[in-house]
């Protein structure tokens, strides 16, 4: 996309990517705007004259731009992988990561924790762990379903971090879409995806992954 163009590409799905300039960005949250604001209309609501909702539509169009749907406009980010020169064998772990998402289904919030983990094999590369964090962020800054986040954030970390010998991801939230509409219950949902020797389970990684998990609830 040429840079000062107003963005014409359309996500093919919900939690795609097309990242934008700050020009860009500007010209889409005007144009949101415009649309909230017949959204409001549309539901009855006297919004020009109530104080506290005559900049609702620039509000809300602000937000999903910058905020809640910042992974569909930003860029990647970059992540540095080093070689793994102490030769590293263990697993890396990273728990409690906040997540703040969106349902793709209703456009209600779903909030959690990801917890994610990766084994380097001595000749392969490691990477920061705030580099995780930014990952999961990047991708739970977008609509979707909780399973392709899993995915994704999984997908993201066995492609950066080379020759590793097993990735594994598991998230777990409430989602408001279950306790504000439907059913009406408060309930968590987990997902988890895995690979490598985390598929395993024999393998004395796939339980110290969930042990790790059960630790962080213990520690506190």
């Amino acid at each position: 996309m040429q840079k000062g163009k107003q963005m014409t590409e359309k996500l093919k799905y919900a939690n795609g990517n097309i990242p934008l300039t700050p020009k860009q960005q500007e010209r889409l949250i005007k144009k949101a705007a415009k649309a909230y604001e017949k959204y409001m209309d549309a539901l009855g609501f006297d919004w020009r004259n109530d104080p506290n909702s005559s900049d609702t539509p620039h509000r809300v169009a602000k937000a999903w731009v910058n905020d809640i749907a910042e992974g569909c406009y930003s860029n990647e980010p970059k992540i540095t992988a080093f070689d793994n020169i102490d030769k590293y064998d263990g697993m890396v772990f990273q728990g409690n990561i906040k997540i703040h998402s969106l349902c793709s289904h209703h456009h209600q919030p779903f909030l959690g924790n990801a917890h994610v983990a990766y084994i380097p094999s001595p000749d392969g590369q490691i990477i920061g762990l705030s580099k995780i964090n930014r990952i999961a962020e990047f991708y739970a800054r977008r609509p979707q379903v909780q399973e392709n986040l899993t995915m994704q954030i999984h997908d993201h970390i066995n492609r950066v971090c080379g020759k590793n010998i097993g990735v594994a991801v598991m998230v777990s939230a409430d989602h408001m879409c279950a306790c504000v509409r439907g059913v009406k219950h408060n309930s968590t949902m987990k997902t988890a995806k895995m690979s490598g020797v985390f598929m395993d389970n024999n393998n004395l990684a796939r339980t110290e992954f969930y042990e790790f998990i059960a630790g962080l609830r213990n520690d506190r």
